[in-house]
């Protein structure tokens, strides 16, 4: 008899459920609330509902409305909300928002599901002076590197004996602020080969750059990549080479480390990691990661296993998580811009580049 009770129980408590539930669909599809009454998981290649539970008179929480209905009430995507717990990312497919939950971020970046939702570009600031230049004047000009695909190339004046850099640019493509990136670091005395992995193309706003990175392909990527390393090899004689990318580009200056053993040095700011002991032990030279407390898409906690994995390895190793920053903190054209740490991020580079690459010449 008290077992009967029971089920009687759950299936008046299961009634009352299926009752609230219907109700809250019901002034959803009125329109009468400018709320739902629901939360978002990720569901893989979907997002689905949850509902808040009525049993055990937990009381109904208010949630802001889905991305898509933000935008059909006229939010522009760049500007939706997120229920609070939630964060909100890009679809890599079709560029819509997505609120997911922060656990699930790292891992639909890193399957190429999701991306980061950055501002879009703009010129303002661009290259704040306190990215340094060094003693050497430069000279630049376009080369042909990789059949018909042009990088832009920066070295010093004065004749001499150089060591060579890669520099990868971000998701927005070679433009006019990783040129200028180029220039600097020349006059550090580096010849530097800005190299272009979207044959020609720049993006200006975030759909665009979404566009870009989805059409990029990693086999292509890495002939690219390491042709301009024979490029720079081949035509000024560079005893040593290192890499460097941000965003994008750190996680293909990783690529790169990985697929050429050519390699004597590389810089990753903010970039996709690898922590698998057995593809980082092809890595034979000196690793400098540059992180962001903040960044969701590359977590604390994946930095600090990709950390521990090279000194397994015994990779020499300078990893910073920079504290309350976001992902692009050092680029002066978003507003994540976070000019102090940058300045310390910069001056690490160079000293990590004159450690590695110019000890000996």
């Amino acid at each position: 008899m008290q077992n009967q009770f029971h089920l009687l129980s759950l299936i008046l408590l299961l009634s009352l459920g299926f009752v609230s539930f219907s109700m809250i669909n019901a002034e959803q599809s009125s329109g009468k609330s400018e709320w739902d009454i629901m939360s978002y998981d990720d569901c893989d290649d979907v997002l689905c509902s949850e509902t808040i539970s009525a049993l055990y008179e937990i009381p109904s929480i208010a949630y802001f409305p889905p991305p898509l209905k933000q935008i059909s009430q006229g939010t522009d995507p760049n500007n939706v909300t997120c229920t609070e717990g939630k964060e909100l990312v890009l679809k890599k497919s079709n560029g819509l928002p997505a609120c997911i939950n922060p656990a699930s971020v790292e891992k639909l970046i890193s399957r190429g599901w999701a991306i980061h939702i950055l501002p879009d570009y703009t010129n303002k600031n661009n290259n704040s002076e306190i990215f340094t230049m060094g003693n050497y004047n430069t000279t630049s000009e376009t080369v042909d590197y990789f059949g018909d695909t042009s990088g832009y190339l920066a070295k010093p004046t004065t004749d001499g004996n150089y060591p060579g850099i890669v520099m990868i640019h971000e998701w927005w493509g070679l433009n006019d602020n990783i040129k200028e990136m180029a220039d600097k670091l020349a006059s550090h005395g580096y010849v530097v080969l800005a190299i272009d992995l979207y044959n020609g193309k720049i993006g200006t706003t975030s759909e665009q750059a979404r566009e870009l990175v989805s059409s990029y392909n990693l086999d292509d990527g890495l002939e690219n990549m390491n042709s301009a390393v024979l490029f720079l090899t081949d035509n000024y004689s560079v005893d040593k080479i290192g890499s460097i990318g941000w965003c994008f580009g750190g996680g293909q200056s990783l690529n790169l480390a990985l697929n050429n053993n050519a390699m004597d040095a590389t810089v990753i700011y903010y970039g996709s990691l690898i922590t698998d002991y057995e593809k980082l032990s092809s890595i034979n030279w000196p690793v400098l990661g540059i992180f962001a407390e903040l960044d969701q898409g590359i977590t604390v906690d994946t930095v600090n296993k990709f950390e521990k994995t090279l000194n397994d390895l015994e990779i020499p190793n300078e990893i910073k998580i920079y504290s309350g920053v976001n992902h692009a903190f050092a680029n002066p054209s978003g507003d994540r811009y976070a000019p102090e740490e940058s300045k310390d991020a910069w001056t690490k580079t160079i000293s990590f580049l004159d450690s590695a690459l110019k000890k000996n010449l």
